[in-house]
């Protein structure tokens, strides 16, 4: 029988970097999911079976060795510890990503620490040359207790309660970033991911997402957003890269 030909649209190419523990955590993660043999995860979105290659690379490793795996790379996930306050790796990371125009996502981990601040990690972000920090996701809550709320899917922030001012901000700021000249309320569910795919691409914008809590094994938001927003080798143009165009 046949090898069956893979779309390579339906692939994504990816590096995960941050520091060490951070970083470990979710590799770990990803293989008590799908198993220790291989580094390619195969996860259906919308019907369609796409194919993750992962690679992993300590935030501790020679700027050299960062540089490289990241300017090879389709795309990045740059792990974020949210207890940490000084992260000159992480400025170092995104940094090296922009100058070589390479897509990224932010996951921000360690929410259940009890020095976490999620605001300064996206400050510490925003604070950072090149692309825009966009929340996708924010914590609610301390400590090992902490909600994630995906702020794309939330149209109506203020069933949430005593969170309904927090996540407002958010989502507001979320919306005003893709809104561009289209009214606010006129953008669906499917704009809202065709804005965010289109602007990660190119570079505008950086995809932020919440880590979840030890005791979780939900990895699904950080997958699908790979496969959303993350580009196949056929939209890299890049000498390392094969397929080229």
């Amino acid at each position: 029988m046949g090898t069956k030909a893979i779309d390579p649209q339906s692939i994504r190419n990816v590096t995960i970097i941050g520091e060490a523990g951070e970083t470990a955590r979710v590799v770990r993660r990803l293989r008590r999911c799908f198993g220790d043999t291989e580094n390619a995860i195969h996860w259906s979105m919308d019907g369609v079976e796409h194919t993750i290659r992962v690679t992993e690379q300590p935030g501790d490793a020679l700027i050299a060795d960062l540089e490289r795996s990241i300017r090879v790379a389709d795309g990045v996930v740059v792990v974020v510890n949210a207890a940490e306050r000084g992260t000159p790796r992480l400025e170092t990371v995104l940094r090296v990503a922009d100058d070589h125009q390479v897509a990224r996502l932010c996951l921000i981990g360690g929410l259940d620490h009890p020095a976490a601040d999620f605001d300064r990690s996206v400050r510490t972000i925003a604070d950072v040359r090149g692309a825009v920090p966009l929340a996708l996701q924010i914590p609610t809550g301390t400590g090992t207790d902490f909600d994630v709320i995906d702020l794309v899917s939330v149209f109506e922030p203020e069933s949430l309660g005593r969170s309904r001012g927090f996540v407002e901000r958010w989502h507001r700021a979320l919306i005003e970033t893709l809104a561009e000249q289209h009214p606010a309320d006129s953008l669906t569910l499917g704009d809202l991911h065709t804005r965010i795919r289109r602007r990660t691409r190119s570079g505008d914008i950086v995809p932020v997402l919440c880590g979840t809590p030890l005791a979780s094994d939900d990895i699904a938001p950080l997958l699908d957003a790979v496969v959303r927003y993350l580009p196949s080798p056929l939209y890299v143009c890049q000498p390392e890269h094969a397929l080229d165009y």
